[in-house]
C-alpha cells in the first residue's frame, strides 16, 4: 500500500516539495542549535521549557483525540464513523511523531534521550510518558494499517486486532493524563499544581483534535473523490462543542479558585497572563485572543444553524483549534514558569530560530500525515470504485 503515497497530481507533489523545503530549513537551524546550544532559543534561567514543549503538550492532546472516533465506532457500534476512523488514527500517528521530535529538539544534546532507556526509573513520570506515547504510536500504526489492509482486500480484520483496539481506548486517555501529571506533580509551580489539570487537558484535547480532523475532512472532500460524510462531520462538530464548552468551564473554575482565594502563589500567574505583571505582559494579547476565539467557536458551534453551515463550521473549528493551541501551548508553559517561585518576572518569548525549527517539525508531521491520508483515501476510492 505504500506505493499509493508515491503517486499523485502536480498539486500533490508541489505540497510535498513545500513541506520538504520547510523541513530542510528547520533542519539547518537545528544544526545551528546543535552546534551553538539552546542559547539560540528564548529560554532562560527561570523558563527552562518553552515553545518546543508547548507544541509537545498540545500535540499529545491531538493524538489522544482519536479515541473520540474509536470509542463510538467500536464500543457503541456507531457505523457512520467507519468511514473516517482510519483518518483519526493516522492523525494520531502523525501527532505522536511530532511529539517525539519536539522532545528531541528540546533536549539540546540529542544523546540525552538515551538516559531514559539506560537508567530506567519507574518513579519518574517521564519514564511513563515515554511508555504510553511509544505504545500509543505502535497501537495506532498496527490498528490503522491492518484495518485499512483488510478493507482493501474486502475481508474482516484479524481477530487479534480487536483486543488492541479496546486497549487503545484507555491508552489514549492515559497519554494525556500522564502528560498533565508531568506538570501538576511539580511542587512550587502553583499554576500547574491543580487536580483539575488532567481533566482540563482531556477536554481541550477532545475539542482541538476533532476540530482539526473536521478541517482535514473538508480538505479531503475538496481535493479528492472521497467524501468523509456530512453526518460524520456534524457528529464530530458536536464533540468539538462539548469539548470546548467543558474546557472553558474548567478554566472558569480555575479563575474562581484563584481569585476568590487570593493566594499570590496562584494569583500572579493568571494576572501575568491576562493583565500583565510588574510592567511585563508579552502574552496578554495572545491569552485574551485565545479566550475570544474559544468563545466565538462556542457561539458558532452551539447554534445548529451556523454549525450545519460547513463554511461557518470551518471558521468555528479553526477558532477552536487556534484558541486551544494558544491556551494549552505557550500559555500553559509560560504561565507555569512566569513569575518564578520567588515571584521574579523573567519573560519568555520564542526566538525566530526556535519558531523555524518548530515549523520544521510541524512540516515533518504534515508530511507523515499527507502520506498516510493519501494511502487511506486512495484505498477508499479504490474500494468504492470496485463496489
Amino acid at each position: 500500500m505504500l506505493e499509493k503515497a508515491l503517486t499523485g497530481s502536480k498539486r500533490y507533489y508541489g505540497w510535498i516539495t513545500l513541506l520538504l523545503a520547510v523541513i530542510g530549513l528547520g533542519f539547518a537551524f537545528y544544526l545551528w542549535q546543535l552546534s551553538f546550544g539552546l542559547g539560540i532559543t528564548g529560554l532562560n534561567r527561570d523558563v527552562t521549557w518553552g515553545f518546543y514543549i508547548a507544541q509537545f503538550t498540545f500535540l499529545v492532546g491531538v493524538a489522544a483525540s482519536a479515541v473520540m472516533l474509536v470509542l463510538p465506532y467500536y464500543l457503541h457500534n456507531y457505523k457512520a464513523f467507519g468511514k473516517i476512523t482510519i483518518l483519526g488514527e493516522f492523525l494520531a500517528v502523525a501527532s505522536v511523531v511530532m511529539c517525539a521530535l519536539f522532545i528531541f529538539v528540546d533536549l539540546g544534546q540529542p544523546t540525552r534521550v538515551l538516559n531514559i532507556l539506560l537508567y530506567l526509573s519507574p518513579n519518574s513520570i517521564l519514564f511513563w510518558d515515554m511508555i504510553v506515547l511509544n505504545g500509543y504510536l505502535l497501537l495506532n500504526i498496527v490498528i490503522g494499517w491492518k484495518v485499512l489492509e483488510a478493507e482493501r482486500n474486502g475481508v474482516a480484520p484479524p481477530r487479534w486486532l480487536k483486543p488492541l483496539i479496546y486497549l487503545s481506548i484507555p491508552w489514549a486517555v492515559s497519554i494525556h493524563t500522564v502528560t498533565a501529571f508531568l506538570y501538576s506533580g511539580l511542587p512550587g509551580r502553583g499554576f500547574w499544581m491543580t487536580a483539575i489539570l488532567a481533566p482540563r487537558f482531556l477536554a481541550s484535547a477532545f475539542a482541538s483534535g476533532p476540530a482539526f480532523l473536521i478541517l482535514l475532512c473538508l480538505i479531503v472532500r475538496k481535493m479528492t473523490k472521497f467524501d468523509p460524510g456530512r453526518e460524520q462531520i456534524q457528529t464530530l462538530a458536536k464533540i468539538v462543542t462539548y469539548g470546548v464548552v467543558i474546557n472553558l468551564f474548567f478554566f472558569l473554575c480555575e479563575i474562581f479558585v484563584v481569585y476568590y482565594s487570593n493566594i499570590p502563589e496562584h494569583l500572579d500567574h493568571f494576572t501575568y497572563l491576562f493583565f500583565g505583571l510588574d510592567g511585563h505582559g508579552a502574552l496578554v494579547p495572545w491569552m485574551r485572543a485565545s479566550i475570544i476565539l474559544m468563545v466565538v467557536g462556542i457561539i458558532l458551534l452551539v447554534n445548529p444553524v451556523t454549525r450545519k453551515n460547513e463554511g461557518v463550521l470551518a471558521v468555528a473549528c479553526l477558532a477552536v483549534f487556534i484558541g486551544t493551541w494558544i491556551d494549552k501551548g505557550i500559555g500553559m508553559i509560560s504561565g507555569g514558569f512566569v513569575p518564578s517561585p520567588l515571584h521574579h518576572v523573567n519573560e519568555y518569548v520564542p526566538t525566530l530560530p526556535e519558531i523555524i525549527i518548530a515549523a520544521g517539525v510541524w512540516a515533518v508531521g504534515f508530511l507523515v500525515l499527507t502520506a498516510l491520508f493519501k494511502i487511506a483515501v486512495s484505498i477508499k476510492e479504490e474500494v468504492a470504485g470496485v463496489a
